[in-house]
């Protein structure tokens, strides 16, 4: 069985490795088609989400922000014009297509103060209190150690620095809770699969997100790894959950 054949909910329970591989490999393997399948299986609103991260991280002119996870570099790009010149905005994700889309992003839109760096989210490659801003958009859902990687974002924020998640939620009202499990269950996995050539990969989008914690949950892990201020607010009516937290 080939890293692409072995089925998603076999990849949930994998050893870390094994995981991480496999969804490296299907996000370089999705990457050409990413913005256009995001937009099309959202209906756009993903671009809403992602800029209220954006302004809920609190950046400045002048500041740094880190984007992890940063897939093609949307959320980064918003970023970026946030800081301008003066700032910075660094993008990391470990899958090289992902990387390459953002950078053509950045090159096309002249963002001259984005860096993008080929890295684990476990294991970031920042120096401690280095960053005014963390986000991570749909991403630490991903990540084989949530833990790990929410300590590593700790780690790289300065004091009173911001830590933003955007992440996939269940609606709270029970018929649109189940019209988008039906969604997320047979479309998403099909035209995502149809137009990207892995179907594997969307698959694996609707498994990781109902094996996901709620809100709640993910709120106190946040807690766990120091954060205060821990909050959460829901997006469109649940669907998107943004949560925050600031380091001590």
């Amino acid at each position: 069985m080939t890293t692409q054949d072995k089925r998603s909910s076999e990849v949930l329970g994998a050893p870390a490795p094994v995981r991480r591989r496999w969804v490296r490999e299907a996000f370089h393997g999705i990457s050409r088609r990413y913005d256009l399948l995001n937009t099309l299986l959202s209906g756009g609103v993903h671009l809403r989400w992602k800029r209220a991260a954006v302004e809920a991280a609190g950046l400045r002119s002048g500041g740094l922000g880190l984007d992890v996870c940063c897939g093609t570099g949307d959320l980064l790009a918003r970023m970026a014009r946030v800081v301008g010149d003066r700032g910075r905005a660094v993008g990391v994700d470990f899958a090289v297509g992902m990387l390459d889309t953002a950078k053509r992003r950045a090159q096309a839109k002249a963002l001259s103060r984005v860096a993008l760096v080929c890295g684990d989210a476990e294991s970031l490659p920042l120096g401690e209190a280095t960053t005014d801003a963390v986000t991570v958009a749909f991403g630490l859902r991903n990540v084989a150690h949530p833990e790990q990687a929410l300590g590593e974002f700790y780690r790289v924020l300065k004091p009173g620095g911001r830590l933003v998640i955007l992440e996939f939620g269940r609606p709270r009202a029970r018929l649109v809770r189940g019209l988008y499990d039906l969604y997320s269950r047979t479309i998403i996995p099909r035209f995502g699969g149809w137009l990207s050539g892995r179907r594997d990969a969307y698959q694996y989008l609707h498994d990781s997100i109902r094996a996901w914690p709620d809100p709640e949950s993910l709120s106190a892990m946040i807690r766990e790894a120091g954060f205060a201020g821990v909050r959460y607010r829901l997006l469109t009516g649940g669907i998107a959950v943004l949560h925050l937290g600031e380091r001590r």
